[in-house]
């Protein structure tokens, strides 16, 4: 059975959005032929220039919504103005009450928000655009580390909603891509789809973004003087209640102005940075994983592991730092190697 696919673009729409995931589908319809078919839509039909400027030749998104069974729509800086475009918007929710699949790419997915397409239900995006999201969009479970999110089709009586798809930044696009295929033709097909791309077939979708923390470091920011605070002193208690005391505010208050300003919980991001810390320990060679686990304020190596798995999509084993001896060679055997080289 062929997947009819629309990519939906709009003007300044990243390319690398977009090919990333034609690449993926490219790869995945030469295995097996007339699985995938595809077309380039937009608001109008005529040509779209992308963010480097470069035009590219569209048709105007379908009268009928039915001919779509894969809605993708790609991201970039010129999002902002496509969330205003009625047109558009419109005609993604009707595409969603028509059976289809809802896709989006890095920040795409602020204009699936926009249609009402994600109210209530998790979601992801780039990291730079999260604390917008959150703010503009506070109805989504917007889960900011995430790689990518699939939220599974409701059919009820009461309410019809699609299978949604939202991804982090462009190469997140390719994970989310490599698991539709994976989903549909099987996991065959998409690890010989990865092995044609170089890329990794299964980073899970609960690995983190690695973004810097939601810029969260800047020190203009609201909360900066308590993120230095939590990051020299992971150990110590780190309950909203805790950190709401330090700053002078209610634990709800602070608990929703946090969330706000970098579009994370102050639970997500005190896991993210002792994540973080542990993960240079390990790298560096510290020895022991309980004593890690300790100092970075996990408690013991069950829970670090556990937070690594979810973030990562690792265990703490897998960043371990291996240090080998260098090899001793004989002395006949350096004679042998120099031997003709001068």
């Amino acid at each position: 059975m062929s997947c009819r696919i629309v990519f939906v673009l709009f003007p300044g729409f990243q390319q690398l959005d977009l090919a990333g995931p034609m690449a993926v589908f490219e790869v995945a319809e030469l295995q097996q032929p007339g699985r995938y078919t595809w077309r380039l839509a937009a608001s109008a039909a005529g040509q779209v220039r992308s963010s480097a400027g470069v035009p590219w030749p569209v048709q105007a998104l379908p009268r009928s919504c039915s001919d779509a069974d894969l809605v993708m729509v790609i991201g970039g800086d010129g999002v902002d103005a496509a969330c205003r475009d009625p047109s558009l918007v419109r005609w993604l929710y009707r595409a969603s009450q028509s059976g289809a699949r809802i896709a989006s790419i890095c920040s795409g997915s602020l204009i699936l928000a926009a249609a009402g397409l994600l109210d209530d239900r998790t979601a992801t995006t780039h990291w730079s655009r999260s604390r917008q999201f959150a703010t503009d969009f506070p109805a989504v479970r917007l889960q900011p580390d995430r790689i990518f999110v699939r939220e599974p089709a409701v059919r009820g009586r009461s309410q019809r909603r699609p299978e949604l798809w939202t991804s982090a930044g462009m190469t997140a696009g390719i994970d989310l891509c490599l698991a539709l295929v994976a989903h549909d033709c099987g996991e065959e097909v998409a690890r010989e789809a990865a092995r044609q791309l170089v890329v990794e077939r299964r980073r899970p979708g609960g690995q983190s973004q690695f973004s810097p923390l939601l810029d969260l470091q800047r020190p203009e920011g609201r909360f900066g003087d308590l993120m230095n605070y939590i990051r020299n002193h992971l150990a110590v208690d780190h309950r909203v209640e805790a950190l709401a005391a330090r700053v002078c505010m209610s634990p709800r208050h602070f608990a929703r102005s946090f969330l706000a300003e970098t579009g994370a919980t102050p639970a997500h991001v005190v896991e993210r940075l002792r994540v973080d810390a542990a993960r240079s320990a390990l790298e560096g060679g510290m020895p022991s994983v309980q004593r890690i686990a300790e100092t970075c304020g996990f408690g013991n190596a069950e829970r670090m592991r556990r937070s690594f798995q979810r973030l990562l999509g690792r265990p703490p084993a897998a960043f371990r730092k291996v240090t080998r001896e260098p090899r001793k060679y004989r002395r006949d055997e350096i004679a042998s190697d120099g031997a003709g080289l001068c």
